[in-house]
């Protein structure tokens, strides 16, 4: 395949600007156009002095939160689950303190209301972290189905604790065999088995985090991150197969769903409503951040460049990637940035190598 600067040179640019930046020390990016591969490759360095390839292993953050989503999805095609299902139907502890109402639906939309939960990942056990959030009581002032803000992290991990319960596999096993597995995504985690993370340990990328006006190295390619699960928080892995998964989502679920959950899933279920997490209205399908530019191009948070088409879906991690799918261009696009320089810097980062893909493809 031809290098990166001659396929997307004003992306390539992009990138090479915000090395210089000091925003990232390396990019992972992945697109594929029409079901054509356009680029899969590593720009600078994972770590000092060794390449990001297009096999590093990265973080992805919260744009892995649509792998937990369409696991749920199966076992909704399977019948284990209707999305309108309250979550005590499987997790009857978690009905305490307002929480009695809240479905999957709910969890999925980020209007469920339990926000502010410090789950203590990863000191804490799954089990303790369950705990924690069955104990916390409903916002004040929340109406369930209607508030929308953005649930982090403690939502995902009750999303995982259903898949346990009707699957009786643990996290990182049921999300290996019902989503990564089946679409090649043999090289991506969402907590690693020690043997695993022994193995490809010199492999992962480091993270860096802007701290007092400086890049600052974090622990997070350290053994109780990439070992410990967190649904909604520390998927990772090459970029390319995450792309793969916005891939089979584009071709309508084939080869792993249906046409109509992809559907259902993707399209906009909680609609104008202002994000009291993300601070702008963004439109959400269930577990996808839905192109929100109608709000504001220039203002609205983790979206998908300007040029993005109406029903473009994805999601991003915080400060660092984004994957998302244009049905209308029919285009894929995943990258990931081993730098989080602060929103603002990295919003605009996202947005320009966003658009620059658009723009090299003449997509404009």
């Amino acid at each position: 395949m031809p290098p990166l600067q001659d396929r997307l040179p004003t992306t390539h640019q992009r990138i090479l600007e915000g090395i210089e930046q000091e925003l990232h020390t390396g990019v992972q990016i992945y697109v594929s156009y029409q079901g054509a591969v356009i680029a899969d490759t590593g720009v600078g360095e994972a770590r000092p002095g060794v390449p990001m390839t297009e096999n590093t292993i990265n973080l992805w953050l919260s744009a892995g939160k649509p792998l937990t989503a369409m696991a749920i999805a199966r076992l909704w095609e399977q019948g284990k689950l209707d999305l309108d299902d309250r979550v005590t139907r499987f997790i009857p502890e978690f009905g305490t303190h307002g929480k009695e109402p809240i479905t999957l639906l709910h969890l999925l939309n980020h209007t469920a209301g339990f926000r502010p939960v410090n789950t203590g990942w990863p000191e804490l056990s799954w089990n303790e972290t369950l705990q924690r959030i069955y104990d916390a009581p409903l916002e004040e002032n929340w109406q369930i189905g209607k508030t929308a803000g953005y649930h982090v992290t403690s939502s995902w991990f009750i999303l995982g604790e259903v898949l346990q319960r009707l699957t009786e596999k643990p996290y990182p096993k049921l999300i290996r065999e019902l989503i990564l597995e089946p679409l090649g995504m043999t090289d991506s985690w969402v907590g690693m088995p020690p043997e695993v993370y022994e193995q490809v340990q010199d492999n992962i990328a480091y993270v860096y985090q802007r701290e007092k006006g400086e890049m600052q190295l974090t622990d997070w390619h350290a053994a109780p991150r990439c070992v410990t699960p967190s649904p909604g928080g520390n998927a990772r892995g090459p970029i390319h197969e995450l792309g793969w998964f916005y891939e089979c989502l584009l071709n309508e679920g084939m080869p792993l769903f249906e046409p109509q959950t992809v559907e259902t899933m993707t399209s906009r279920h909680r609609v104008g409503e202002f994000d009291l997490t993300l601070q702008h209205t963004v439109d959400y399908g269930l577990g996808f951040i839905v192109n929100s530019n109608r709000y504001g191009a220039e203002t609205v948070p983790y979206g998908f460049g300007q040029y993005a088409s109406e029903a473009t879906f994805g999601h991003g991690g915080s400060q660092s990637s984004i994957a998302f799918a244009d049905p209308e261009r029919e285009l894929v696009v995943a990258v990931v940035a081993n730098g989080r320089p602060g929103e603002p810097k990295h919003q605009r980062r996202a947005k320009e190598i966003n658009d620059a893909i658009y723009e090299d493809l003449g997509l404009t």
